[in-house]
């Protein structure tokens, strides 16, 4: 019978721990197991993308980009992010390892893609925590001022100097209760997604009722599905690079896995869950927005300039009501915080598992003994996140703005790469079933190439300054310069750790492997 031989060769060892074999290299690292359920894990991915503060940062930005055509991206970004969640479920089952496409780039590539991949990651996961921890301080002191009824309380996020040390607070509160487990606030995420999925439904409802009669309302159409209507190629891809943007966080699942309850199928079970209720909540909240309010770019269309960056903050009076208004500034303000606390565990475990396969300072492979987490991995990350939000706060706000579209570049990068890494490194696994084909091979094969093409066209379009908030170094566009910049960057520390920690790059440590098919008698 056909069965898969995973046996290394014989005396296949690295540095005392078999390299290959049932576990293929993979290390044990110390973190608390059975911590996590099905429910759990997908609240986890839920709570990470932030779907309330994702729809009101995106929704204005993303009707300026395509018009009415925007639930049409919204579903043409979930395709490549669903085909990608296959490749991560077929390598999760395989090797369930927190370091997640750091560790399975490695396993397909080799040393370097795979450090590339983890650094993807981990800069991805510091802008979306800036970010997070940006809104979270407007909308705290957005909803102090509708409590108080004090326009001055209000106008406190507009001080720089408040914001910024709010911010920081913020930043550290998370970064303590994430320093503490998986488990330290798990009721207080249920409840926090639960809210924030109650209030986008009631928005829905109450913004279906206003359609038809608010001045700059539309009538629905079933041509708002359609993305080849969408009035430019280049407009299509920035539109599809936010929309992207809006699904990024799911994979926290993954990155648990060591912490979940049967981690070689409940991560990737979740991962699908939470990603069928973002696109239902996605499609429904942007479909009842523009019937409400249309996608113009003027008066409360989603597209105004003075309003589309943060959309919930205009509609929650005209389509809520004052009372019902103060629901949904709580509920972006929850789902900020929420995603704040578990945005921390796909960068701290990646950093953890990196430094635990010698790919970066062994200080950061440190587990905590009582809270049985990365510790010190967690403590960098708060501490770069503020660092970043402060410096690019201060610098200008507009280069704030344009690290939102430069992260769809990091995102493109290392999900398409886990992607191929799949694809490649299940290649002999392909022709032993109709189902292998499909799962490890077609599915993950047409997400990275959706994904690279949006990474290539997304890199050319940021050349042009007007891309993103319009600004420019030396007749380059910002976003481009942060992007490709951030990559490079990542490069450099890559070299600095080859001299330090050259067993790693020289596959000592964690080597490439490749399934075989082997006939048995």
């Amino acid at each position: 019978m056909t069965q898969l031989d995973m046996r290394p060769p014989a005396g296949d060892t690295v540095r005392g721990v078999a390299a290959q074999g049932d576990n293929h290299g993979v290390r044990t690292k110390g973190l608390g197991g059975n911590s996590v359920g099905l429910l759990g894990s997908a609240v986890i991915g839920i709570s990470t993308v932030a779907p309330v503060y994702c729809l009101t940062s995106t929704l204005g930005s993303t009707a300026g980009e395509v018009g009415l055509q925007m639930p049409a991206v919204f579903l043409a970004g979930f395709l490549p992010m669903l085909l990608v969640a296959f490749a991560y479920r077929e390598l999760n089952k395989a090797m369930p390892d927190c370091g997640t496409s750091f560790t399975w780039t490695v396993k397909a590539f080799g040393p370097r893609l795979g450090w590339m991949c983890g650094w993807g990651l981990v800069i991805a996961t510091i802008i979306v925590l800036s970010n997070l921890a940006g809104v979270a301080t407007s909308y705290f002191w957005l909803l102090a001022g509708e409590i108080t009824n004090n326009a001055s309380v209000a106008a406190l996020d507009g001080n720089k100097a408040v914001h910024i040390v709010t911010c920081l607070s913020l930043i550290a509160a998370a970064t303590a209760i994430s320093y503490r487990g998986m488990t330290a606030t798990k009721g207080v995420q249920y409840a926090l997604v639960g809210l924030q999925l109650l209030v986008l439904a009631v928005f829905v409802g109450m913004a279906l009722s206003k359609a038809g009669s608010l001045p700059t309302s539309v009538d629905f159409s079933w041509s708002w599905m359609n993305p080849f209507a969408v009035q430019s190629f280049a407009a299509f891809t920035a539109g599809l690079s936010l929309s992207i943007f809006m699904y990024w966080g799911w994979d926290a699942c993954l990155t648990a896995n060591e912490e979940t309850t049967g981690s070689t199928k409940t991560p990737g079970r979740a991962a699908l869950i939470a990603m069928v209720v973002l696109v239902g909540s996605y499609l429904a909240t942007g479909i009842a927005a523009q019937m409400a309010v249309g996608s113009g770019d003027t008066g409360l269309g989603l597209a105004n300039p003075d309003t589309s960056d943060n959309v919930f903050a205009a509609l929650a009076g005209p389509v809520m009501g004052p009372a019902l208004g103060i629901l949904l500034f709580v509920a972006v303000l929850a789902s900020a915080a929420a995603s704040l606390q578990t945005t921390f565990i796909p960068v701290a475990r990646t950093v953890l598992a990196m430094s635990t396969y010698e790919a970066l300072p062994a200080s950061y492979a440190r587990v905590h003994p009582r809270f049985k987490t990365p510790g010190k991995a967690t403590v960098i990350a708060g501490v770069a996140t503020g660092l970043f939000y402060t410096v690019m706060t201060l610098v200008s706000e507009h280069v704030l703005v344009d690290t939102i579209y430069a992260l769809g570049l990091m995102i493109c990068f290392y999900y398409a790469l886990t992607a191929f890494a799949c694809v490649w490194y299940f290649r002999r696994e392909l022709t032993g079933s109709f189902r292998d084909l499909v799962f490890k091979g077609l599915f993950p094969l047409v997400g990275g190439l959706l994904l690279t093409a949006v990474f290539g066209k997304t890199l050319y379009d940021m050349w042009d300054p007007a891309y993103g908030s319009g600004s420019a170094v030396f007749g380059v566009g910002s976003v481009f310069v942060i992007g490709v910049g951030l990559l490079l960057l990542g490069l450099v520390i890559m070299l600095v750790m080859q001299r330090r920690s050259p067993d790693f790059f020289r596959g000592l440590v964690l080597t490439k492997e490749t399934p075989s098919l082997v006939v048995q008698d």
